[in-house]
C-alpha cells in the first residue's frame, strides 16, 4: 500500500508560555510581550488581556502570525494610534523574518515626553519585538502520518516492541477482537516495509489521516 503523503511543511512556533522584554528609548518605556496563539481568536484575546494589564499606556501596538493548514498564514498588525506604518507593520516584518508562526506580540508604550520621529518609532518597535523574540523558546511543529494495524493478541507484545525499535511512534493500542495499533510516522517513512517485517507480511497498515505534533528544534 503506498503511504499517504503529507504535503504541509513543518514550522516554528513558541512553546506554550509568555515572554517579556523591556526597552527604554529617550525616556519612552517599551514593553514587548509575546505568546503562542494558535488561532486569530486567541490572538485577539491575548491582545485584549495585555490592554487590560496596562490600561494607562499610551499605545498597545500589535502584530500576529497564525498558521493555516494548506494556506497562507493569517497576518495582522495595528499601529494603535502611532503614525501609520511606524509600529504594527515593522513589528510584523520582524515576525516574518523570524519564521515563527502561531505567535502574537504586543508592544506597550509609555510615552516619555520626547518625540522619536517616524524613523525612531520604526526602530523602537522593531527593536522591542526583536528583544522579546530573543526570549522566546521555540518548538518545531510537524505533520505526522497516522496508520492503524490490526494484530492478534498473542503477537501484540512482540510486535509493539519491534515497531517501537523501528522508530515508529505508537500512539494507542485498543484491545478489542484484535490489538488495534495507531501509529504515527514522519512523511516518507517506509511504514509498509516495517509492518511487513514485523508481521512476516501478514498485516497491511491502513492510512488514518494525520496529526500535528510539537518537538525539539533540530
Amino acid at each position: 500500500m503506498p503511504a499517504k503523503s503529507v504535503n504541509q511543511p513543518s514550522y516554528l512556533r513558541p512553546a506554550d508560555d509568555e515572554w517579556v522584554a523591556e526597552v527604554e528609548i529617550k525616556r519612552s518605556h517599551f514593553i514587548g510581550i509575546a505568546r503562542r496563539t494558535a488561532t486569530e481568536e486567541q490572538a485577539r484575546e491575548f491582545i485584549d488581556d495585555v490592554r487590560s494589564r496596562y490600561p494607562d499606556a499610551r499605545h498597545h501596538c500589535t502584530a500576529f502570525v497564525v498558521h493555516m493548514d494548506n494556506a497562507q498564514p493569517i497576518e495582522r498588525s495595528s499601529d494603535d494610534g502611532e503614525p501609520a506604518g511606524t509600529a504594527g507593520q515593522p513589528m510584523l516584518e520582524v515576525l516574518r523574518g523570524s519564521e515563527i508562526q502561531d505567535i502574537t506580540v504586543v508592544v506597550v508604550r509609555y510615552f516619555g515626553g520626547v518625540k522619536l520621529g517616524t524613523g525612531g518609532l520604526v526602530r523602537a518597535y522593531q527593536d522591542t519585538t526583536k528583544a522579546v523574540l530573543d526570549e522566546v523558546a521555540v518548538v518545531r511543529r510537524r505533520p505526522l502520518e497516522l496508520y492503524t494495524v490490526s494484530i492478534p493478541h498473542a503477537d501484540a507484545g512482540a510486535a509493539e516492541s519491534d515497531i517501537r525499535r523501528s522508530g515508529i511512534e505508537v500512539l494507542n493500542v485498543d484491545y478489542v477482537a484484535e490489538a488495534i495499533f495507531t501509529l504515527a510516522v514522519e512523511p516518507g517513512t517506509d511504514i509498509d516495509g516495517v509492518i511487513a517485517r514485523v508481521t512476516s507480511g501478514r498485516v497491511e497498515p491502513k492510512a488514518a489521516g494525520e496529526r500535528w505534533v510539537d518537538g525539539a528544534v533540530k
